[in-house]
């Protein structure tokens, strides 16, 4: 082996061996479920909240529906199907989706497989079967509208939500500092795209999406960067975008706005 050859040789080897280990270790990266603390047995004390289990081929997914406060109104209420972040659990969003309720909307937590209580283990494929589950049992309620279904997705939820709009018709979807492909953050690792196991393709969702699409982003953000939105927004063929004075876990900075930003977008919409 020549001299010249050997300097080509190690550090092409080295890389390869870099990729095999960020390959087989990707999904550690992408769904760090065991660095989130753990819940508790069981669902907290909320009036109204029914606890869902969803039958999959991977086992039982927990999620939460908090039902419409009262007073809404007659007939069967419009329903968001929330996706969280990556380092999130469903237990950690019922306080701050609440107003949802106030506004007669039901919303449904859901749980990615392998996370908290729930079976199984996170994909792509696993997160868009149990969404796709989650989705069939609620269309089917007589309690909820299927036609005012609205898909929402915070950072990685945005993938989740996505995946499910690809395979179900919804009212709308809002993406929260979400990301037009997981392969785009491949180049942050110094690694080819097609490495990726869960592309999660939000872009080309967004350019097929025939709905109206809220994009809320955070122009400081560094972990999802303000980029990603307004790519997002200019393939939407009906796509809002606001941008927060925020980066990326302090987005929106003031919840009292981000509402009136929603419920603005729902009523634009014959949502609400």
């Amino acid at each position: 082996m020549s001299v010249h050859f050997k300097y080509i040789f190690w550090p092409i080897c080295i890389y390869l061996a870099y990729c095999g280990l960020l390959f087989l270790l990707q999904r550690q990266i992408m769904f760090p479920r065991g660095m989130i603390p753990q819940p508790a047995p069981s669902a907290p004390k909320i009036p109204g909240l029914e606890k869902i289990w969803l039958d999959t081929e991977f086992g039982k997914i927990e999620s939460w529906l908090l039902p419409p406060l009262s007073g809404r109104g007659p007939g069967p209420a419009p329903l968001v199907i929330f996706g969280h972040g990556n380092g999130e659990l469903i237990d950690f969003w019922p306080d701050e989706l609440k107003q949802f309720g106030r506004l007669g909307i039901a919303v449904l937590l859901v749980e990615y497989p392998g996370y908290g209580r729930s079976a199984g283990s996170p994909s792509q494929l696993s997160i868009t079967a149990t969404f796709i589950a989650a989705y069939d049992v609620m269309s089917s309620r007589k309690d909820i509208d299927s036609s005012r279904i609205v898909l929402f997705g915070r950072s990685l939820g945005g993938g989740a939500v996505c995946a499910l709009a690809a395979k179900r018709p919804s009212a709308a979807l809002i993406l929260m500092s979400s990301f037009t492909s997981a392969r785009s953050f491949a180049k942050r690792y110094l690694a080819p795209a097609f490495l990726v196991r869960d592309p999660f393709d939000n872009l080309s969702v967004v350019k097929d999406y025939k709905g109206p699409i809220l994009i809320m982003h955070g122009k400081r953000d560094t972990v999802i960067p303000f980029s990603h939105g307004k790519e997002l927004h200019q393939a939407a063929g009906q796509g809002k975008l606001i941008a927060y004075e925020a980066g990326h876990n302090d987005c929106p900075p003031d919840w009292k706005v981000f509402w009136q930003d929603v419920e603005s977008f729902l009523r634009d919409n014959q949502i609400l």
